[in-house]
């Protein structure tokens, strides 16, 4: 391996922190952290190295969604082999994705749980499909498709030195969800878990950090999971009674009874701009998240050719108001629908009241509005009650979906309560009691 390389020093290239991680060899290592802990890049460093030192060896790489490899798994593994400088044994291929081991044909795939029986299908020609990388595993919603998956893959004899190994790396969005109950409540004797932050990430400048250092100022129980990597919690959520769940997005764009609503929600430096495609469904009381998009440091031309090139350039999309110059921009750049959100008193809880009247079904395409929707919460006093109005966090897509539902009427009421929903959280405020409860994400 070394003759053919670039001669790198590979604690160097990894840095502290994952010691533990490189030179375990158990059945599964299991790895949540918060933004910035290199626990992606981390893996992404083993899995290069250890292909091209143990001949034979092949990887699987699993999202939730297969499209989504491109721009995470697929770019973050490339940028790996350039760190290692391995470039010229490294072959990409597009279509489909995969990664090619020139000296040896050893391969790493790409695959997704939108069909989890077909996973037990993917074979090598050469070797042993003993690794398995699961990224972002929060996506995963069912436990029950993870054991297919661990099933299926890895199988097989292996011979030594070579060793079965699934590992899985994630953000703790959520303290309920069945990631936490399989591997972190109790010590397996072939487990390795870790947790992981920022702190360990000796390769951040100290603007980035400035972010981790605001963040833990101002939204303290939101750098306690995405900077310090601890579970989230359901206790005071304002949104429960939604889920992911995988759904056709195609047929659904054809369904004549749904109604399709957009938002866009402007942002730069520190907050992204976030667009959410949305179609309710009146007749079960059910919303629809299909598409979103979330991103910093968008100029309105980079926004207005996204929308463009998505297929969202006729579609009526309501818009923060606060920003009529960025509004008129993307109307001149071809957006000409776009209508600026009324805002007014109490236009926050109003807008809540409105979504949870349905029961929200978020594409698992749609990683980051079902992180939000996890972590949105209701402020709290100072004995850690929930009061009766939302953090300012976590709410960069929840605002777009607030724009995108005032161009429809109320959901018709079921009952005692809208859509079967249960209670409406208004201005008047909101009982500990009825802060009981949790959410579910699968």
């Amino acid at each position: 391996m070394g003759e053919q390389m670039e001669r790198r020093y590979l604690p160097g290239l990894v840095g502290r922190g994952y010691a533990d991680f490189w030179r375990c060899r158990k059945r599964y290592r299991v790895v949540k952290g918060g933004k910035a802990s290199k626990k992606s890049s981390t893996a992404a460093l083993w899995f290069i190295y250890h292909l091209m030192k143990y001949p034979g060896t092949n990887l699987l790489v699993v999202r939730r969604v297969g499209q989504t490899h491109r721009d995470s798994t697929f770019a973050q593994l490339k940028w790996a082999i350039t760190r290692l400088g391995a470039d010229r044994l490294w072959q990409a291929v597009e279509h489909p994705l995969e990664l090619r081991y020139r000296p040896t044909g050893q391969k790493i795939l790409f695959r997704g749980m939108d069909n989890v029986d077909k996973l037990a299908s993917a074979t090598v020609a050469d070797g042993c499909l003993c690794w398995v990388w699961i990224e972002e595993a929060y996506e995963i919603e069912s436990e029950a498709d993870f054991d297919r998956l661990d099933l299926s893959v890895p199988r097989g004899e292996v011979p030594p030195p070579l060793f079965k190994q699934t590992t899985l790396t994630f953000n703790p969005w959520s303290g309920t969800h069945w990631l936490r109950r399989r591997f972190f409540e109790r010590e397996q004797e072939n487990v390795l878990t870790m947790t992981t932050n920022y702190l360990l990430n000796e390769f951040l400048d100290e603007a980035d950090r400035a972010v981790f250092e605001e963040m833990k100022r101002r939204q303290p129980r939101r750098y306690a999971v995405a900077g310090l990597g601890e579970w989230g919690v359901c206790e005071g959520l304002v949104f429960h009674r939604w889920r992911v769940e995988d759904f056709d997005r195609e047929a659904l764009k054809r369904e004549k009874h749904l109604r399709h609503v957009f938002g866009l929600d402007y942002g730069y430096t520190n907050d992204p701009t976030a667009f959410i495609a949305l179609a309710e469904d009146r007749d079960t009381g059910r919303l629809y998240v299909y598409d979103e998009h979330y991103q910093r440091k968008m100029l309105n031309r980079d926004i207005a050719a996204m929308l463009l090139r998505r297929g969202y350039g006729k579609e009526k999309i309501r818009a923060d108001s606060a920003e009529p110059k960025s509004n008129d921009d993307l109307k001149r750049l071809g957006i000409r629908r776009l209508t600026p959100a009324a805002k007014g008193r109490d236009s926050v809880l109003h807008g809540i009241a409105r979504l949870q009247e349905y029961e929200i079904l978020v594409h698992p395409a749609c990683i980051h509005t079902a992180a939000e929707l996890a972590a949105y919460r209701w402020k709290t006093d100072s004995d850690g009650t929930p009061g009766n109005y939302p953090e300012d966090a976590n709410n960069h897509l929840i605002d777009a979906m607030r724009y995108a539902m005032e161009e429809l009427s109320r959901c018709p009421a079921r009952g005692e309560h809208p859509a079967g929903t249960g209670r409406i959280l208004l201005s008047a405020g909101i009982s500990a009691e009825d802060m009981k409860g949790g959410w579910n994400a699968g």
